[in-house]
């Protein structure tokens, strides 16, 4: 219990991956305890108070040791998750409601690209028909716009979508 202690008292250097660690072991920890904690209850006689009252106080201890830890961790958990639990419902129930309805927004949203890229598709070919000269002119400034944008992109670090690089500093 120590050196749990001991190590995530500042959080001067650890990871959050370090953090969580430290997180999962208190709690395994503490199981143990609590474990221990029952079978010292269920055999109780008078000459185990002493024990009981010392395991009470390991429980109690590494409780506030857990809660240490968990300061130092930035994890948080959706509502739904915390509920499904409450529920005695499988947590994973939640992800799969989340990437099934995002599977599915995705879908509906490439049908709408695909749908616009039809409709331009066969105004450019209906305009074209009518106005060969126009369309021609317009093709040559799309060209031309796209490879400034393009150069533009390479030179400030912008991607093809508009969104701007961020260098990862470490």
């Amino acid at each position: 219990m120590e050196s749990s202690q001991n190590s995530s008292s500042g959080n001067g250097g650890i990871d959050p991956q370090e953090n969580l660690k430290e997180v999962i072991n208190s709690i395994q920890k503490n199981l143990g305890l609590l474990h221990q904690l029952h079978l010292t209850v269920s055999s109780f006689n008078v000459a185990s108070q002493l024990p009981l009252l010392q395991r009470i106080n390991d429980v109690v201890s590494e409780l506030d040791t857990m809660q240490r830890l968990a300061d130092n961790c930035n994890i948080q958990v959706p509502m739904e998750v915390v509920n499904l639990i409450d529920d005695g419902k499988n947590p994973d129930e939640f992800t799969r409601n989340v990437i099934n309805s995002c599977i599915s927004r995705n879908q509906i949203t490439k049908g709408k690209t695909d749908s616009f890229k039809g409709l331009r598709k066969h105004l450019l070919e209906e305009l074209e028909q009518a106005f060969p000269d126009e369309v021609e002119a317009y093709r040559e400034i799309r060209a031309t716009s796209a490879a400034e944008l393009k150069r533009l992109a390479q030179a400030q670090s912008i991607l093809p979508n508009g969104d701007v690089k961020v260098k990862n500093e470490h």
